[in-house]
């Protein structure tokens, strides 16, 4: 089963330059202070959501920031 894709050009850019930003801000902080890895697996999330196209959470409340075809 294919994944559906919901999510736009300008979505995806925007989760990823904050989930590379939360990943390196929480590498960063782990370094100097014990606690903030979860930032980093925040960011982890929006990266990987953004590199396939689907939110997730998105689909219970069928929205989509694609531009409609056709």
């Amino acid at each position: 089963m294919a994944l559906y894709k919901n999510m736009g050009s300008a979505d995806r850019t925007i989760r990823a330059i904050a989930g590379l930003a939360l990943i390196i801000g929480g590498i960063a902080l782990q370094i100097t202070q014990s606690g903030f890895w979860w930032l980093a697996l925040i960011g982890v999330v929006l990266t990987g959501t953004s590199a396939i196209g689907t939110c997730p959470a998105y689909f219970p409340f069928r929205l989509s920031t694609r531009k409609k075809t056709g």
